[in-house]
């Protein structure tokens, strides 16, 4: 009897420890399956992220390459103005003739309408920071539209 008692109390013993293993076995696995979850939500985070960077940078680069364009431009007509082979037209009106008992010339007399030498620089630092305006502009509104609202 006490052999019965003794292969009895095994069998328990055996049961309840399988039973356990068990209970951890399962838990390892939803752990596990947890984990490949996160991993995979991870990665996708990882692959949405490297594609906005690399949308936010083709923005970037395709915005300082216009910006520089148009830069490249305003410099050469800055130096084409300074040398004289280009001229600012200006959207300017002569002032009313003065009476001819003042001793003044006429308008036949004066000269045509331009900047001053001063004006000049600041007309060209003015398109400088336009051209620099209107990027920064359009690369937040592609920016917007390409990355953002993805």
């Amino acid at each position: 009897m006490r052999e019965g008692i003794f292969i009895l109390v095994l069998c328990l013993v055996a049961f309840f420890g399988f039973d356990l293993l068990q209970e951890q076995r399962d838990t390892a696995r939803t752990e596990r399956d947890a984990a490949l979850f996160e991993v995979n939500g991870l990665r996708e985070a990882a692959r949405v992220s490297g594609e906005m960077l690399a949308a936010r940078d083709a923005i970037d680069f395709q915005r300082t390459q216009e910006l520089n364009d148009e830069r490249t431009k305003t410099n050469a007509l800055r130096l084409d103005v300074a040398a004289g082979r280009k001229r600012l037209h200006l959207n300017a009106t002569c002032s009313a003739p003065m009476p001819a008992s003042a001793g003044a010339g006429g308008v036949a007399d004066a000269a045509t309408a331009e900047l001053t030498t001063d004006a000049r620089s600041d007309y060209f630092t003015l398109r400088d920071q336009l051209a620099l305006s209107r990027q920064m502009i359009l690369g937040l509104q592609d920016h917007v539209r390409r990355v953002c609202l993805r």
